[in-house]
């Protein structure tokens, strides 16, 4: 089989098995109470976006710290479970399988809970960014 490129970018299968053209299975990664799975995105579009399935790691939680992600575009969609954010002039949003939500760059959000089961592909632009850890939206 041989990769060809459309518009700069490549042609990518990435199975639950761990199978495909993107091979492995969850990992450790930004979050140490997520693992995740790389769907194949990242190396498909040279970094212009990622792709990812994140699940709970069911012993650890986060710690409801505000924070902000250095990037272009970010969406979830839960897979199965429940999580719980707090997010800039929002306040609690709950979602739960089925659930999608696109946040708009520089927002300020954090984690309040989630489930033990909790799964969910979270789509990026670029692939790879920083996060910041900031003070509380109420407080300036």
């Amino acid at each position: 089989m041989t990769s060809q490129l459309w518009k700069d970018q490549a042609f990518t299968v990435s199975h639950a098995d761990g199978t495909g053209t993107v091979q492995g299975g969850f990992k450790g990664g930004l979050r140490a109470f997520f693992e995740y799975r790389d769907l194949g995105v990242n190396s498909a579009t040279k970094g212009g976006y990622g792709a990812n399935v994140i699940r709970a790691v069911p012993s650890l939680h986060a710690e409801p710290t505000w924070h902000v992600h250095d990037l272009d575009f970010q969406m979830i969609y839960i897979l199965q479970g429940w999580v719980t954010f707090e997010y800039e002039g929002e306040g609690e949003v709950t979602f739960r399988s089925g659930s999608a939500a696109s946040q708009p760059p520089g927002m300020r959000y954090r984690e309040i809970r989630r489930s033990d089961d909790l799964e969910l592909i979270e789509i990026t632009s670029p692939a790879e960014f920083e996060t910041q850890i900031v003070d509380d939206p109420a407080n300036g």
